[in-house]
């Protein structure tokens, strides 16, 4: 049987193991972004302001979908470390019924989620951006992408279960055929291509709301070809106490994730209020720069969400870097071999260091110019855009060292450490130290920015002691 393998995917060199793992999850994660940064790239070619608008209503979206949708994709958080835990124990049947649990809480809790998020968009789209012109179009945008949170969540347990059991080239072919269609259907609904309506930037929240349900289809087809041998569609597997369980795991990263969402959506909000008159005047000559958009661009937001939009490129690797060492340290435990889960988490440690080292160093230093001329055509936010990015570029590893250690400790089944770590540096240290630096002291961008280097290290700082100290070794799942 299969289960029978498992210990040997601990076998061996454990970097070529990790880049094993981690290889095609990187790809299908990055292609997985691409949901997102075509949008960015199809925004660039519409008429301005309407481009740097729909720009700026990208990261306001993108935190709304995120704050209900991603809090919903937390499920794959337990449904990994327990799939991985019975995997590597040979109960591949409890693999199999982890697997329906959460298949099926995610039906029913995204479809509450879906229509709670529909109800507050629109108190919460003006909590989050003071400019009624970008208001609008995040509000046509989310409320395409809120009606794929169903998807979301169900395409995020399928992929944990295939995650855990060492599988990750099933969400690989999901993701590329989900993100052909996804570019496909951006052009046809941004543009008006092919007898398609011309809805600029809305277009893409509904090119991603369908392209995220094809991809979930296809999911379900992998899932469905396992059924034999794991057992996954019988009604017998559905149990309150096992969906407690994985809930117990997963909520914890659920609010872990609606607390970066929440802080991220104050950060947002704090840039925002640079782009409006009185405060610009006092923080930046930005919006003065003379460009193809004129006065009326948001520039700061506009620029906001292209940085986020060129880290999320590395965040998306960062966490597949995680999602390995999350499998590894699972089955290492599983299988009674905790040295085996700390050699696997430094291991990646080090490959996060030296690999996102050098993509920090092209991001940050060598091609900066290059990069933001792809991004935007504008010349005010590429004016503003620049060194900020250079700053994240250049922090690119410690941002590494943070997400892989945390989705090893999810993976080792504690999740609450990071939960309470990202409670404490998101309201303690990032949103206020943002404010001051950006509004109070006038740093502007620059302000906003620096917080998020101190943020990154400080929390690359708490997962390493975290790690180091050990104490996840002895959890039992």
């Amino acid at each position: 049987m299969a289960a029978l393998s498992s210990p040997a995917l601990l076998e061996g060199n454990p970097y070529k193991i990790i880049l094993h793992l981690a290889m095609p999850t990187v790809i299908a994660m990055l292609s997985q972004s691409v949901v997102n940064e075509v949008d960015v790239i199809f925004f660039a070619h519409l008429p301005c302001p309407e481009s740097s608008n729909g720009q700026a209503a990208l990261l306001p979206s993108l935190i709304l979908v995120w704050a209900f949708g991603g809090s919903l994709a937390a499920i794959s958080v337990g449904t990994q470390a327990l799939v991985a835990r019975r995997y590597a124990e040979h109960n591949i049947h409890a693999s199999g019924a982890v697997l329906a649990n959460a298949m099926a809480f995610s039906l029913v809790a995204g479809a509450c989620l879906s229509l709670i998020g529909l109800a507050l968009l629109p108190t919460l789209v003006r909590a989050m951006h003071d400019n009624p012109e970008v208001q609008d179009v995040i509000l046509q945008y989310s409320r395409f992408r809120l009606g794929g949170v169903i998807s979301m969540g169900m395409t995020m347990g399928v992929k944990a279960f295939f995650d855990g059991l060492g599988r990750p080239r099933v969400h690989l072919w999901s993701a590329l055929l989900m993100n052909m269609a996804n570019v496909f259907l951006c052009w046809m609904f941004i543009y008006g291509n092919l007898g398609a309506p011309r809805m600029g930037a809305p277009g893409a929240g509904l090119a991603a709301f369908v392209a995220t349900w094809i991809g979930l289809a296809i999911m379900l087809l992998f899932t469905f070809s396992i059924r034999r041998e794991y057992k996954p569609f019988r009604w017998g597997n559905l149990s309150g106490k096992l969906t407690w369980d994985i809930l117990k795991l997963s909520i914890p990263a659920a609010v872990a994730t609606l607390t970066m969402m929440i802080g991220f959506g104050l950060f947002s909000k704090i840039v925002s209020k640079l782009d409006s008159a009185d405060v610009a005047r006092a923080t930046t000559n930005l919006a003065r720069v003379v460009g193809k958009c004129g006065d009326s661009e948001a520039v700061n937001s506009a620029a906001t969400t292209n940085i986020v939009a060129v880290l999320k490129l590395t965040f998306t690797a960062c966490i597949a870097f995680g999602t390995a060492t999350a499998t590894l340290v699972g089955q290492s435990l599983g299988a009674k071999r905790p040295a085996d889960a700390v050699k696997f988490g430094w291991a990646s440690v080090r490959l996060g260091l030296v690999i996102f080292g050098v993509v920090g160093l092209c991001e940050g230093v060598l091609f900066t110019p290059q990069i933001v001329r792809f991004i935007t055509h504008s010349e005010a936010v590429q004016a503003a855009v620049m060194l900020p990015l250079r700053m994240m570029g250049i922090a690119t590893p410690v941002i590494a060292v943070a997400m892989i250690l945390s989705e090893a400790l999810f993976g080792a089944g504690n999740p609450k450490f990071v939960a309470l770590a990202q409670l404490c540096l998101v309201f303690l240290l990032l949103v206020p130290g943002a404010y001051v630096l950006a509004v109070v002291f006038h740093l502007g961008l620059i302000g906003i920015w620096t917080a998020a280097c101190v943020y990154v290290t400080l929390a690359a700082c708490a997962m390493t002691i975290k790690f180091a100290l050990g104490g996840w070794k002895t959890i039992r799942l």
